[in-house]
């Protein structure tokens, strides 16, 4: 209605068998594949609730971001055949006059806040209500630097007043309050390494990887000094490194994986970042990743698991429970290639990648991914190796 270019289809039934043998040789199986087609690719997938995510454009110029509903299907619970809305639906909508290269939905408000990649000024946005179905910016956010290669990585949390966490290097990284612009915290550090990834880990305690494998940990209610731990010295040598963090309801047992350009993955405790809990040398295209393009996360309702993207046009899923101290190779326990089979390449020669991927907050096997060719799947995988043996179990 509002001029938003978005076309769907639904694939797949429920428990069906992906035959991919001309890509992997191996058939993959699914519960549900949904396949969406966006006007222009996208870099980031943000939930705003449980059946919503954001999506916004990356090109030079202007881009669409988009407030999409889910196919309904894909929440029922039995009869899915049943379900008529298989559709994904443009709920809210609006234009941004640059690329976006990050974006974050600020817990319990109607509130994103995104940066262009360009400098470490952030731009704030209403995403609409049920008297409006228009994105608009209402206001920015000044960084502590002007220009900035790959713009800031930004985090939000749940709290009484909104507030976010921001910066593109780690002398930046500043906590300000989004209503009156306030500066409520400075990271206490002298180095300016660059960000590749920013988190709460609790509610003040937060995590800043940087992209030379550096991990600070450091609280917001104080102004100590951060906790710095340095990647693993027999890591190998690697041009860049990215960083997930994952807490649960006890943050004392937060767990930190940290992946390499080389392929090489490391888990360690929060309680001592710096060791090696285990790690791997993952099965990987390590030719073509940039800070922006690969992402590592973990899996938020399905035990010891992770997703890794970016550097294919694959979505892989590795196990890390079966991962040891002394570095070893480890193959996906699932990898999607939709992108890949549905797609065809570019004009240019250069092969469909993945752009960003994102698991579901509440089910288990259920993630979105994004490509290069505009194209954005949900799906829901299914662990064959669950016959086998004892599979990951849910939280």
């Amino acid at each position: 209605d509002g001029g938003w270019s978005v076309s769907c289809c639904h694939l797949l039934p429920q428990s069906t068998c992906l035959k991919t043998e001309e890509v992997t040789g191996t058939h993959l199986w699914y519960k549900d594949l949904h396949v969406y087609q966006l006007e222009h690719p996208t870099q980031v997938i943000e939930w705003t609730t449980g059946k919503t995510v954001c999506v916004a454009g990356y090109s030079p110029t202007k881009n669409e971001i988009l407030e999409l509903h889910l196919p309904l299907k894909l929440f029922a619970d039995e009869n899915k055949g049943l379900c008529a809305e298989r559709d994904f639906k443009v709920v809210h909508g609006g234009f941004t006059d640059g690329p976006v290269r990050c974006l974050r939905h600020v817990p319990g408000t109607r509130c994103a806040v995104t940066s262009d990649g360009l400098s470490s000024n952030l731009q704030v946005w209403d995403l609409g209500g049920d008297d409006s179905d228009v994105i608009r910016r209402t206001g920015s956010v000044e960084g502590r630097r002007g220009e900035s290669e790959g713009g800031s990585r930004i985090a939000a949390r749940l709290s009484s007043q909104p507030q976010i966490l921001h910066g593109a290097r780690s002398s930046d990284i500043q906590l300000t309050h989004l209503t009156s612009g306030q500066t409520l915290y400075k990271l206490d550090t002298d180095s300016a390494d660059p960000l590749s990834s920013l988190q709460f880990v609790s509610d003040s305690v937060f995590l800043a990887g940087c992209c030379n494998g550096n991990v600070y940990v450091a609280d917001t209610r104080t102004s100590a000094a951060p906790q710095l731990s340095p990647p693993l010295a027999s890591s190998g040598e690697s041009i860049l490194w990215w960083t997930d963090a994952f807490a649960g309801p006890d943050p004392s047992g937060c767990r930190v994986i940290r992946l390499s350009s080389s392929g090489q993955a490391v888990v360690s405790d929060l309680r001592n970042p710096g060791g090696a809990v285990s790690r791997a040398q993952l099965d990987v295209q390590t030719q073509r990743c940039g800070v922006d393009g690969v992402r590592v996360s973990w899996a938020p309702a399905l035990d010891d698991c992770i997703a890794v993207s970016g550097f294919s046009g694959a979505v892989q899923i590795y196990n890390t429970s079966v991962w040891r101290t002394e570095l070893q190779e480890s193959r996906p326990l699932f990898e999607h290639r939709g992108h890949v089979v549905s797609s065809q390449q570019s004009n240019d020669g250069v092969p469909v990648y993945v752009t960003s991927h994102v698991w579901h907050p509440d089910l288990p096997r259920t993630l979105l991914s994004a490509a290069s060719d505009g194209s954005v799947h949900v799906w829901d995988w299914v662990d064959q190796s669950a016959a086998d043996g004892p599979a990951p179990g849910t939280k």
